[in-house]
């Protein structure tokens, strides 16, 4: 099964775990051949742990494991990219993502482009959750008449700074259309990695 794979002198491959839906890395760690099987085999990522000198499956303790969608290896066969999802946090500290500080200076990284749209519904979720006094997008949420004319005027106003204003302007209205169509989407339980797999199935 993974002939294509060009396993280390101690039979390991690192193993990157990527979130399937919003692209975001979780963890990384290393793999042999019969902690790969036992990921196949159960659709929940194992890892070899180079410590304790065992196989062990992520999220065994804490129970936030991690479901296998796909799993991809580079191009020269000695690296495996894990897409998951996740139940939970991935990191033992509790972070989402093992990768939460950044080099110079040790603190939390400053957001990135592609993580804009999945760090918004998970505050979106949590506004529906929580349901905070005084909360815009909550007002939103309990007004299903009232998001639906937002998502048309947005759209309205994104169209007309296409035509008369300047690019960042269209940025900005682009912005709150994505906003409002999140909380829309966040209003009928709807994951917006939904919405990808639907562009995705229109590939040609």
């Amino acid at each position: 099964m993974f002939e294509q794979l060009e396993f280390d002198e101690k039979g390991l491959v690192p193993c990157l775990a990527q979130d399937f839906a919003s692209g975001e890395v979780l963890t990384l760690a290393y793999a042999n051949e019969e902690s790969l099987r036992l990921t196949v085999e159960t659709g929940e990522l194992h890892f070899y742990s180079r410590s304790r000198e065992e196989i062990w499956r992520k999220g065994e303790t804490s129970g936030n494991v991690l479901k296998l969608r796909q799993l991809r290896y580079d191009c020269d066969g000695d690296a495996i990219v894990a897409l998951v999802e996740p139940t939970g946090p991935a990191c033992h500290t509790g972070e989402r993502s093992c990768f939460f500080r950044e080099l110079e200076g040790g603190e939390e990284p400053a957001p990135v482009a592609y993580e804009a749209l999945a760090t918004l519904e998970r505050t979106l979720r949590s506004r529906a959750a929580e349901r905070p006094d005084g909360s815009y997008t909550v007002k939103l949420l309990d007004d299903s008449r009232l998001i639906g004319e937002k998502v048309e005027e947005e759209a309205e106003e994104v169209v007309r700074a296409a035509r008369e204003e300047s690019d960042e302007r269209v940025a900005e209205e682009a912005a709150d259309l994505l906003y409002h169509l999140s909380v829309l989407m966040t209003s009928r339980g709807v994951p917006l990695s939904a919405a990808m797999e639907v562009l995705n199935g229109r590939r040609r």
